[in-house]
Order: structure tokens, then C-alpha cells, then sequence
């Protein structure tokens, strides 16, 4: 049994959680050519997103699946969620499609279908291995209406795991030798607003600090609107919270953000990063933006050049606007041309470059503090520091780091800035 995870953080603890369920029927290897089973996580948020879901399955269907008559394909995730019937009728290849409210059946179901009997294994706790670190999905679905997004229709509405869950579950992923704890959910800043009592992210945060064993521990995908004084202040009370954000904004217009179903504009969201830095000094930031939404004027579009430019985040992910079916703003007009759209996001991407690139430079001779995470292809032993998360915000080659094992944390000076990407010199 092997899974191929696409898409999102969520989804690779999605994978982990399903692997876990699996563990005492069947065994799971990496390697899909050795597996008779392979279980497709897929992803469904964008059109691009879909097109590659469907390329992998196709490629897998129409290739792995064909060598061997045992051999048996599921599609699981946010695709079935999507596209249910039509998914079936369009690829008869697969065996079985598993929407993501149905993931905590698929021990069951597999068990079913491979004909042997189900050996209860928890369902409720992560795989013991997870290398030097591990997301911890905080919730699912999504209480919010942005115009542009299918998650609460894919995902449903946002219910949050309870504390005890989760520290549980990070105390067994520290436990088997994760020294970061990342936070994820499609809204980690609302998490706990479900629950009784008096439940907050910073009231997680500070049970979830406190783990034996934990190093780091990581937030992302908080909303400008849950930053909150409490927030700040939990993170900055314990040296094993990073000081790093991933606060998606989207834009900076007001108009458009209020199409998009959002609130806040430039001035607000500058307000907020002044606060933000003034509470956690040398914090690391990190933002998303969507160019080409239906209605932005270049004056818009300008005003969003104008905050980037002075809001100097560390990390900025551009996006063309997607006009997703079944979501308001497919409906909404006008349109942006293509043209128009694809020599938005090209500048805008350049410039946040161009800026994320300086600050990575400007940490030329300071030193900090490295998880290594392994040898890379070329034989360098490479990490991350506080102020860059796993996947996305590049890393530090280590100079000097030959044979240290992969979640060891050692001290570094920066020597060089390769874009993103560090140069260390272990001390």
C-alpha cells in the first residue's frame, strides 16, 4: 500500500492520518511500484490543482495499474468531494473514490475490497515516523464566504479538533522524532471558536508549546483577523513558538476585497504588520495574493503593487484569479483579459522577488538557528531556519554539516543568499 499526496500541508496529514488507520491490515511502503495498492490524496481547490489530480491518476490508471491484475487505484480527497458521479463515470480505471468525509472509513472499505479481514489499528493519532517535521491539521472545512473558494462547498463548515486531540497528537509525533510542529487548517486563527468553553489558538498555542521534546512549533494560514493581542502575546512568551506568520490578505483594494467576500484594506493590513513586528521583533512574514479578480481596475492593481512594495514581507505567493465553478465569483463581472491577468502576476511576482530576495540577503553574517533535514541530490546537507517553513519559503545549504543527522538543530552564520535560498557555515 503506498500514497501519493498532492495539493496542500493539510493534505499530507490527511495522508499520515489515513496511513495510520491502515497500519495493522496492511503494509506500506514508499515505493509505488512495489505496492498492489496506491491510495491518490488528491486536489481540487483550482482549476490547475484539478488538472494536475486528474494527470496523476490518468498516468498511474493508464500505466502502474495496467502491469499487474491485483493492482487497485483510489482516488481520495478533495476530487471525489468535488466531482463525485462525474468523477466516476470519467475514469472507470479506479477502484474506488473516497471523498474526504468518507476518509475515515478507508481501512474498512480497502479491507472490503482486497477481500481480508480489517485488523483494528487507532484512528485518531498520526504515524509514529514522521521525520523532522510534522503537520498538525487543526481543523477541517471553513466557516468563511470568500467569493472565489470551493472549500466549504468541497470540505463543509470549520470544526475544530479538540485540544487534547491534538496535543496527544504531538506529543506521539514528537515522540517518534519530530522536532517542528507546523499548524494547519483552512483557518487555523479560528480554531477552537466552535468549541465549549473558552478554547483559542494562543490557548493552544501555549499547551502545545509546553510538549516535552518539541522544539519548534509553526503557524500558518492565520487570518488577518485572528491575530489578536492574545495571539501575539502566547507567541511571544515561549522560545519554542517561531516568529513567523502566514497571514493571507489576497489584495489591498478595498472594492476587491469586499468582491472577494473579505474585509480590511491596505492601510488596515499595514497597521496590522506594524503590530505584528512591534510584538514579535525579527518575525519572519509570509502573505498570498490573488491579481486579475474579476472588476480590478489598474487602480486596484496598482494599489496593491504600492502595499507590496511597502509591506516588504519575507515570502509572497502570487496567483491568477481561477474562476472556479460553483463559486460566486465565477459569476462576477468583468472579467480581466488573460492577457491582462498573466502581466499582472508576472509583476507582481517580480517585485515580490525582488524584495524577498533582499531580505534574504540582509541575514548575510547573522547567525541562526538550523533543523537539518537531510542530504540533498547533490550531497549537501541542507535545513531550514525559524523563518522558513517547510515546502515553500526555500532553505539553508550547511557548509560544514557532513554526517549531522536529520533533526538535529545546530548554529549557523549565514555566508551567502542564493534567492531564497541560504548558505551556513556551521559553528
Amino acid at each position: 500500500m503506498a500514497f501519493v499526496t498532492l495539493g496542500c500541508p493539510k493534505n499530507e496529514a490527511d495522508s499520515d492520518r489515513m496511513a495510520a488507520s491502515l497500519s495493522a491490515t496492511f503494509e506500506l511502503v514508499d515505493d509505488v511500484e512495489s505496492a498492489d495498492t496506491v491510495v491518490v490524496n488528491t486536489c481540487a481547490f483550482i482549476q490547475e490543482a484539478t488538472e494536475e489530480s486528474v494527470r496523476v491518476v490518468l498516468e498511474l490508471a493508464q500505466g502502474w495499474k495496467t502491469e499487474r491484475a491485483d493492482r487497485r487505484l483510489v482516488v481520495a480527497g478533495c476530487m471525489p468531494s468535488r466531482y463525485g458521479r462525474d468523477l466516476s463515470d470519467a475514469m472507470p480505471e479506479v477502484d474506488m473514490l473516497l471523498p474526504v468525509t468518507d476518509e475515515d472509513g478507508l481501512a474498512r472499505s480497502l479491507a472490503a475490497l482486497a477481500g481480508v479481514p480489517l485488523v483494528s489499528a487507532p484512528t485518531d493519532v498520526r504515524t509514529p515516523a514522521p521525520g523532522a517535521s510534522a503537520y498538525v491539521k487543526v481543523s477541517d472545512g471553513c466557516h468563511r464566504a470568500c467569493t472565489y473558494c470551493a472549500i466549504p462547498a468541497i470540505r463543509g463548515p470549520y470544526r475544530s479538533r479538540t485540544a487534547d486531540e491534538l496535543v496527544a497528537e504531538a506529543e506521539l509525533l514528537v515522540g517518534g522524532g519530530a522536532r517542528e510542529l507546523v499548524l494547519v487548517g483552512q483557518d487555523v486563527s479560528a480554531w477552537g471558536r466552535d468549541l465549549p468553553g473558552d478554547e483559542s489558538l494562543s490557548t493552544l498555542v501555549g499547551r502545545l508549546a509546553d510538549v516535552q521534546g518539541l522544539a519548534w512549533l509553526r503557524l500558518l494560514y492565520i487570518q488577518p483577523d485572528g491575530i489578536t493581542p492574545d495571539l501575539l502575546e502566547a507567541m511571544a512568551a515561549s522560545p519554542v513558538v517561531c516568529r513567523y506568520l502566514d497571514i493571507p490578505m489576497q489584495h489591498a483594494s478595498r472594492p476587491v476585497l469586499a468582491a472577494m467576500g473579505r474585509k480590511g484594506r491596505d492601510t488596515d493590513y499595514l497597521r496590522l504588520l506594524g503590530t505584528v513586528r512591534a510584538a514579535l521583533p525579527g518575525v519572519a512574514l509570509r502573505s498570498t495574493f490573488i491579481a486579475g479578480f474579476p472588476g480590478e481596475t489598474r487602480a486596484d492593481y496598482e494599489r496593491l503593487l504600492r502595499f507590496v512594495r511597502t509591506a516588504r514581507l519575507d515570502y509572497t505567493g502570487v496567483f491568477a484569479f481561477s474562476s472556479e465553478e460553483g463559486t460566486a465569483a465565477a459569476r462576477l463581472t468583468p472579467k480581466v483579459a488573460a492577457r491582462t491577468v498573466r502581466s499582472r502576476v508576472q509583476r507582481l511576482r517580480d517585485l515580490s522577488d525582488e524584495i524577498g530576495f533582499d531580505l534574504a540577503a540582509s541575514r548575510i553574517g547573522t547567525r541562526v538557528e538550523v533543523l537539518v533535514e537531510g542530504v540533498d541530490d547533490d550531497g549537501y546537507t541542507v535545513g531550514r531556519h525559524r523563518g522558513q517553513a517547510p515546502e515553500v519559503d526555500g532553505g539553508v545549504l550547511l557548509q560544514g554539516g557532513e554526517g549531522i543527522a536529520p533533526g538535529t538543530i545546530v548554529d549557523a552564520e549565514i555566508v551567502e543568499a542564493l534567492g531564497y535560498d541560504l548558505v551556513g557555515e556551521v559553528r
